[in-house]
């Protein structure tokens, strides 16, 4: 439903295809797609009926019922494959797993940026140990504003489970290191409305090894910036730290006795899409267990909880 975000993986896919769409405008989607007399429902129990109807990707229009929706489409016996956050709520979360393995069908959240380089190559290099044990993670990511921008948090979940659950996934998936406690302020300063968006927030973590992170995300990259995300990430460890800066164009990592310069990737990035298929249909192994995929969500709503407005 709305599944905006794999449009352009599904044309010419040789593992899936479209087979029906609801809550979305066919004139959104690639010409390439548009074959096969596809339907097009208006809702999402017409798409639940449809029985060559096997994995749904849910985008939902109001972020507030997605979770409520994959619950519909588990039960239905469908697979799911959500947009963040794919819920509010760590009750819902935890009905959403409860679920998915009580109806013996997969849910992923679209979690794969640790999976993409530069930031595999950095995942690599931490489980190697390369910069030794973890003590302080910095993480940014950043959007431009735009006047679309919903101050509802309903609508898309708000700065914090929307933009800041990126920050929060470099920490975990790619750092590796699990977050026990977080948490966070917002702020609507310079926003150029007379509404309640909140342009920035900030979060500050307490990991399971006994380190430290930080993380902002904020709506004020500028158009200038010349990429649609800014996102900042810096792992500083007892042997060194790695960075990947300016939305992933400059790399470094820097031991105690010598500046390494840029990292080499060593392989291609992995198409978390492609992943979950591979999971589907030939029983592979996700790289990240369902609770660990899901646990940046968790914490970004337990951010929410423990939240102070400047």
């Amino acid at each position: 439903m709305n599944g905006h975000q794999i449009h352009e993986l599904l044309i010419n896919h040789s593992r899936a295809r479209l087979t029906a769409t609801a809550g979305i405008n066919p004139v959104d989607l690639p010409e390439a797609l548009l074959v096969d007399n596809i339907p097009h429902y208006e809702t999402l129990d017409e798409l639940l009926d449809n029985k060559h109807v096997d994995l749904i990707s849910l985008c939902s229009p109001r972020r507030c019922y997605q979770a409520e929706e994959a619950i519909r489409c588990l039960q239905a016996g469908k697979h799911v494959y959500a947009e963040k956050p794919c819920s509010m709520t760590e009750k819902e979360l935890d009905k959403i797993i409860y679920t998915a393995r009580r109806e013996g069908k997969h849910f992923h959240e679209m979690a794969g940026t640790a999976f993409e380089q530069p930031y595999l190559e950095v995942r690599r290099l931490l489980k190697d140990g390369t910069v030794g044990d973890i003590v302080q993670v910095l993480a940014q990511k950043s959007y431009p504003y735009a006047d679309w921008r919903s101050a509802d948090e309903d609508s898309d979940g708000g700065i914090i489970m929307k933009i800041g659950i990126h920050a929060v996934r470099f920490v975990e998936h790619v750092a590796g290191i699990s977050v026990k406690h977080i948490e966070s302020a917002e702020t609507t300063q310079g926003n150029p409305r007379d509404d309640d968006l909140c342009m920035a927030a900030n979060m500050t973590m307490r990991l399971a090894n006994g380190g430290l992170a930080c993380a902002i995300a904020n709506y004020l990259n500028p158009p200038a910036f010349g990429s649609w995300g800014n996102e900042t990430l810096r792992i500083f460890g007892t042997k060194g730290f790695v960075e990947v800066v300016d939305g992933g164009k400059r790399t470094r990592l820097v031991l105690n006795e010598k500046d390494m310069g840029p990292l080499q990737q060593t392989e291609p990035s992995q198409d978390y899409f492609e992943l979950y298929l591979l999971s589907l249909l030939e029983g592979r192994q996700m790289p990240l267990t369902l609770e660990e995929e899901l646990h940046p969500t968790r914490v970004v709503i337990q951010a929410k909880a423990n939240l102070r407005n400047f």
